[in-house]
């Protein structure tokens, strides 16, 4: 990745500014003095809050016209108040290069990239460069004006090597000067009138210039949005049901349905269950993996499905297969759409210890969420014929038809958390009586399982 990357592990994720001057050397204590300024300001700011140290971390997927992930945009607070009060908008940025470099670029975009927001403070202040050039792009909002300075500060960006983009790019915009320096455009499509945004895409888009078609929240959005010439698209319309007419289970699917429906029984048969994973070469494929892998910690290699559920045991195989069959059902989706529904389950796993829920599986809960969306079909007909626990079942429901379930709150709160509305969130965390410093750390370490779990099922 060159000097960057190689900066970023000489300081070890540790944050020791002491340590960081004698590993890097007398010529880059610039790079030094800018990192001790830049922990100053950001534990500061932590300080006059008083808070624990725990990050709210949300990302919202850049898409091409197939679908497949190219980045994410960060949405990272240490607080709910964050997002209501703009002063705090540089203290949230610098949460955001906090909580990068202590759980890593990788686990929170599984190394695609990161678009992190720039005001002018943290943009003349070089604050960026504690970063690799190759693994972010920096968004600049609509409130950072084009002046002299912010444009020598683009310039300099963009000669060691990193990639800009506009936020909110409209007719006449006032950072029309920067437009040449941009990697990227993003214009909110939900505002700005289809006919501007076709002459925005034909005054502006380049091969090296992609323009981000923002706020596509819904198919509908999504093809104005193509029809206008974006190639890059920003929102949560691939978690829709592609085709809502579709009244049968997809041929190519079915079997991994009866497979779910044979793991939610109350009564398991594993001589079913073990006869429908051995027809499906990929499901075998994927236990021998996981069973294999270091996650685990096996040593004597395991070559055979029985011998796999063996080792696992009853609870961990049907939370294996639970998971495994659902990202076989989501192969070919958005590579962001899978790794979504893990980490919605074990979200909902960890925060299960600490809610009231019953009996219910939280987990199965988050793992089926987005079942809909992967089978391209209702939400109804993709469930139907689970033996789900009825609770469940009516909030996997209730989530598409607005009805509310006893299992709500926790359902709401894995929503809030994973779209970034931090306010929604805390108003959850009280009502639950969780505090948002352990939504947090379970919000991260549900990232960081899903990232290693989905690397082993590949």
């Amino acid at each position: 990745m060159g000097g960057l990357a190689g900066e970023r592990e000489d300081a070890g994720l540790g944050m020791n500014p002491g340590k960081l001057g004698n590993d890097l050397g007398l010529k880059e204590i610039d790079k030094c003095g800018r990192w001790i300024a830049y922990m100053a300001t950001a534990n500061g700011t932590q300080m006059a809050r008083g808070e624990e140290n725990g990050w709210c971390i949300a990302r919202q997927p850049i898409l091409t016209a197939e679908e497949a992930v190219v980045g994410y945009e960060l949405l990272i607070r240490q607080s709910a108040e964050e997002r209501s009060r703009p002063g705090n908008e540089t203290a949230g940025i610098f949460s955001s290069i906090d909580a990068i470099n202590l759980v890593g670029l990788e686990v929170v975009c599984d190394g695609k990239l990161a678009f992190i927001h720039a005001t002018r403070e943290t943009l003349l202040g070089d604050y960026f460069t504690l970063l690799p050039p190759d693994e972010i792009v920096i968004q600049l909002q609509e409130t950072v004006a084009a002046d002299l300075e912010v444009r020598q500060a683009c310039k300099e960006l963009k000669r060691k090597g990193y990639r800009l983009a506009l936020d909110n790019f409209v007719e006449g915009d006032g950072r029309e000067e920067l437009v040449a320096l941009c990697d990227f455009l993003k214009v909110d499509i939900a505002r700005v009138p289809a006919e501007e945004c076709t002459a925005l895409v034909g005054r502006h888009g380049a091969e090296h210039r992609r323009m981000v078609a923002n706020k596509v929240d819904s198919r509908q959005l999504s093809m104005v949005a193509k029809k206008c010439g974006f190639t890059r698209f920003q929102g949560y319309f691939y978690q829709e049901p592609e085709n809502v007419q579709n009244r049968q289970i997809p041929a190519n699917q079915a079997s991994y349905v009866r497979l779910l429906c044979a793991v939610s029984k109350p009564e398991v048969e594993y001589a079913e269950i073990e006869n429908l994973i051995k027809h499906e070469p990929a499901l075998t494929y994927r236990l021998l993996r996981y069973v294999n892998s270091p996650l685990l910690g096996i040593s004597n290699p395991i070559h055979s499905v029985r011998m796999a559920f063996s080792m696992l045991g009853e609870r961990e195989s049907i939370r294996w297969i639970r998971m495994a069959t659902t990202m076989a059902v989501g192969a070919g989706k958005a590579s962001d759409l899978v790794l979504a529904s893990l980490v919605r389950a074990r979200f909902c796993e960890l925060i299960a210890p600490r809610v009231e829920h019953g009996d219910c599986d939280l987990f199965l809960m988050g793992m089926l969420s987005l079942i809909d969306a992967m089978l391209a079909m209702p939400m109804g007909v993709a469930i139907g014929e689970l033996a789900l626990d009825p609770t469940v079942k009516a909030q996997l429901m209730g989530a598409k038809t607005g009805k509310k379930t006893v299992l709500s709150p926790i359902y709401d709160l894995m929503m809030a958390r994973e779209t970034g509305d931090w306010e929604e969130a805390t108003r959850l965390c009280r009502e639950l009586k969780l505090s948002l410093a352990f939504v947090a750390e379970c919000s991260n370490q549900a990232m960081k399982w899903a990232h290693e779990v989905s690397g082993t099922g590949e």
